[in-house]
């Protein structure tokens, strides 16, 4: 699948997993201290909640995961399946994603307990856009899956067994992009606080106006 998969893709990946980042780095930041960009940790604190009978913050928790599943659901219904092609809405998911983070930005600087709810949705939506052109192989809003595969694809190469040297590269970018989109984001909420989050806002107008302009330099109609 990497290998049908055009260079481009490669640095997207990284800008996405920076975005991601980003907007990771400010949720655990925030008055909530909560993961924004995966699932994993609301699940985790949904449980502890549930088991403290805190059942107004257990509540909070299940609509974080539920919006980021119907983002998700958003992709899915908008891009149709997963053929990496030209002319399909990656541009609307793109845009569609920095409203709902600008949402977000203007929630959290009210104390909205929304604001969560706006960006677990944006996250949804960019990491189902990623893995349906991508094939599953690529997710830009949490690092486990790649981390695993890395050690896979290191423990095939002890058995000098064969590795796909391009998958490889794919998830070191995307590390190192999430990696430096959460220094990133950090660094600009210590300085300027919620507004940070207008990097990834304008990160993901860039990156659709860039693909539409790539498309209609390619003259290639859509489906």
């Amino acid at each position: 699948m990497t290998k049908r998969l055009p260079t481009w893709v490669e640095w997207g990946a990284w800008l996405l997993a920076f975005n991601a980042g980003g907007i990771n780095a400010v949720g655990l930041l925030s008055f909530e201290h909560q993961a924004i960009s995966h699932v994993t940790g609301s699940v985790s604190w949904l449980g502890l909640e549930l088991a403290s009978g805190h059942g107004a913050a257990a509540l909070h928790l299940a609509l974080v995961v539920l919006v980021f599943f119907l983002g998700a659901a958003f992709s899915g219904a908008l891009l149709e399946d997963s053929a990496l092609r030209l002319g399909r809405r990656y541009g609307v998911c793109l845009l569609v994603e920095a409203v709902l983070l600008a949402a977000a930005l203007r929630g959290f600087e009210r104390d909205a307990p929304t604001a969560a709810l706006w960006a677990s949705a944006a996250c949804g939506i960019q990491n189902a856009m990623v893995s349906t052109y991508s094939g599953a192989v690529i997710r830009t809003t949490h690092v486990t899956g790649i981390v695993t595969d890395l050690g896979l694809a290191l423990g095939h190469w002890l058995r000098r067994l064969p590795v796909d040297g391009r998958r490889v590269r794919l998830h070191l970018l995307v590390i190192a992009g999430f990696a430096a989109g959460a220094v990133a984001g950090a660094s600009a909420w210590l300085r300027w606080g919620f507004p940070a989050l207008w990097g990834p806002v304008l990160i993901c107008v860039a990156l659709a106006a860039a693909y539409g302009a790539f498309h209609l330099s390619h003259r290639e109609s859509p489906d």
